[in-house]
């Protein structure tokens, strides 16, 4: 099962120069870049660690594909993914994100039901790779 996470979650994997495109596209719009890295790829886990600082000031695409594969190499087996922030109302707003690395190996997520009073049922999503240690939930 494949993680479907950011704008383009349905397509494949984007090429270098796929994603230096979208990366452009950012900076064209005046976007701020930066690059997150996880193992734990929930739908609902928002806090991904930061790669460095985000990227304001960098209008150099390549510059940014440099830290991006940094990362890379850095986390070869965790989901990385580059978010183009808009601060246009004044906040920061995410108005891109994709992925741009995954562990060769996605175990998936389980649907856990749960019935509760009344007949209500409560559905969640178990990540499989969380039953294993933060630093050890994708192999090598």
């Amino acid at each position: 099962m494949r993680i479907t996470q950011g704008t383009f979650s349905y397509l494949p994997d984007f090429s270098e120069e796929q994603i230096k495109a979208q990366i452009q596209y950012c900076i064209d719009h005046d976007w701020a870049v930066s690059v997150e890295h996880t193992d734990d790829p929930h739908p609902r886990n928002a806090f991904w660690d930061m790669w460095a600082l985000p990227m304001f000031d960098l209008k150099d695409p390549a510059a940014i594909m440099l830290e991006v594969n940094a990362c890379r190499k850095a986390f070869p087996n965790l989901y990385i993914k580059v978010n183009g922030y808009d601060r246009t109302y004044g906040r920061q707003t995410t108005a891109l994100s994709f992925l741009v690395n995954r562990p060769k190996d996605e175990p998936g997520f389980r649907l856990e039901r749960q019935e509760v009073q009344d007949r209500v049922v409560r559905y969640t999503l178990h990540s499989y790779a969380t039953e294993r240690p933060k630093g050890e939930r994708y192999g090598e």
